[in-house]
């Protein structure tokens, strides 16, 4: 019986309604909260800086389809091959925004489950103006960023925009990343700090302290994100 309803759940079938469900799920939230912006002009500061590198953090990541406001900024998103990704690649596809699917970062191996292919695609990407966007954690590790955005930013030239997005009701899971899965209903809130660039000759010292930096930036967004919407006490529940 187990396995039964473990093929049904990854039966191509459920999975687009799973997916479909999450997407009108997401709009419902997106449309009932009222969010606010930090700084309140971002859009303006961030326009000229496109196509950037869009990072946030793993387990924040289900409303980051709704900073794309204008149907001008085209955007893909680096999605896991896992079955577990599926439906999520659907719902963010239902949401207008493209895919990529690969592996994230494991500490600058991205040989392992098609991290290479996934690297060049977004590269191509960025070249061909497309805006990017992914997760900055190491696989497994909530919280850590990895290289990975480092790297892609010193290849391609383009800058890293680190932001958290986070509404004021939500329920926390017990999973590793401490999946926040936000309710409608409430306020919103979206922070940017500044963004970071790679210069093309980095070396690995110069990788590492912007890689830190990019760390910081994520936490502190994501502190300043949820004292605006009123909830200081989860930015690090």
């Amino acid at each position: 019986m187990k396995r039964f309803f473990r093929d049904l759940l990854r039966s191509a079938v459920v999975q687009r309604g799973l997916g479909v469900l999450a997407a009108e799920y997401l709009r419902l939230v997106w449309l009932t909260n009222r969010f606010s912006y930090q700084p309140f002009d971002v859009y303006d500061m961030v326009e000229p800086m496109m196509p950037a590198i869009f990072v946030f953090w793993h387990g924040q990541h289900f409303m980051t389809p709704f900073i794309k406001t204008k149907n001008s900024y085209r955007a893909k998103v680096l999605i896991s091959r896992h079955r577990d990704g599926e439906f999520n690649a659907i719902a963010v596809e239902r949401l207008g925004i493209g895919t990529i699917r690969g592996s994230g970062d494991h500490g600058g191996a991205f040989h392992r489950k098609g991290g290479i292919g996934a690297f060049k695609e977004m590269a191509r990407a960025l070249e061909d103006g497309c805006n990017m966007a992914t997760t900055a954690d190491v696989p497994k590790r909530a919280r850590v960023a990895g290289l990975g955005p480092i790297m892609l930013a010193r290849e391609t030239g383009r800058p890293i925009i680190p932001f958290a997005m986070v509404t004021s009701r939500f329920i926390r899971l017990k999973n590793w990343d401490s999946s926040t899965i936000n309710l409608p209903f409430g306020r919103g809130a979206v922070v940017g700090i500044e963004p970071v660039y790679v210069p093309p000759d980095a070396d690995a010292e110069t990788m590492e302290k912007l890689r830190q930096h990019v760390e910081h930036l994520l936490n502190e967004s994501t502190r300043r994100a949820y004292a605006a919407v009123g909830r200081p006490e989860a930015a690090f529940g």
